[in-house]
């Protein structure tokens, strides 16, 4: 769970009070509001001018960052894809977090859950951009995180397979009692999580689900 007090980053955001504490919940707004910037607040890749974001009882300021990064994983926007095979960039999350490697079972589970129709050994190199969301998706579900911020989790994907994986995440999530956060322009998704909603415009929370 997160509570932001009185958050303040150049002239993006300016937020009061926001508790984040669903297990799924969606952040939503126009281009340019703040919506990207307060994700990466959440995984110390932004740190406030102002403030206070705690999560689980803990300030993040003093948490160490690799642990918190254990705990928190973030998928941003552009897919990151590493030279080497499928495996090779399911294995490489969990290496940057000082994780043991993932089986060869876990690993197919995952590239299943995303509908990746790929070997652990083909090459990513001519992956389209919907195959590398894909593989980034897993990549991240592999790292057994305790929350996971999504930017955007579906933006090269077509409506039905955004669908499918937005509802295998959930399911993925609420069975292992873990915490997902996504930003997303996607009516459909918003609307389907429409009780856990976040909006934000000009860097103010305008509607949020606890309030």
């Amino acid at each position: 769970m997160f509570e932001i007090k009185d958050i303040k980053f150049k002239k993006i955001l300016d937020i009061k009070f926001l508790c984040i504490n669903n297990p799924i919940t969606c952040i939503v707004g126009s281009s340019g509001s703040g919506k990207t910037t307060l994700l990466k607040m959440l995984n110390v890749l932004n740190l406030p001018d102002e403030g206070t974001i705690i999560y689980n009882g803990e300030d993040i300021s003093k948490i160490d960052t690799l642990k918190l990064r254990r705990k928190v994983v973030m998928l941003g926007q552009t897919p990151v894809i590493y030279s080497g095979s499928v495996e090779d960039n399911l294995q490489i999350g969990l290496e940057f977090s000082r994780k043991l490697p993932a089986s060869k079972v876990a690993m197919e589970e995952s590239l299943a859950r995303v509908e990746l129709s790929k070997k652990l050994t083909d090459n990513c190199g001519s992956f389209s951009g919907g195959e590398k969301q894909r593989l980034c998706l897993a990549r991240v579900m592999l790292m057994d995180a305790d929350t996971y911020l999504l930017d955007e989790p579906s933006a090269a994907l077509d409506k039905k397979t955004e669908e499918f994986i937005i509802d295998n995440l959930a399911k993925f999530v609420l069975e292992n009692n873990k915490q997902l956060i996504m930003v997303t322009h996607s009516e459909q998704i918003a609307n389907k999580f429409s009780d856990s909603l976040i909006r934000i415009e000009n860097g103010r929370v305008t509607e949020a689900y606890h309030e």
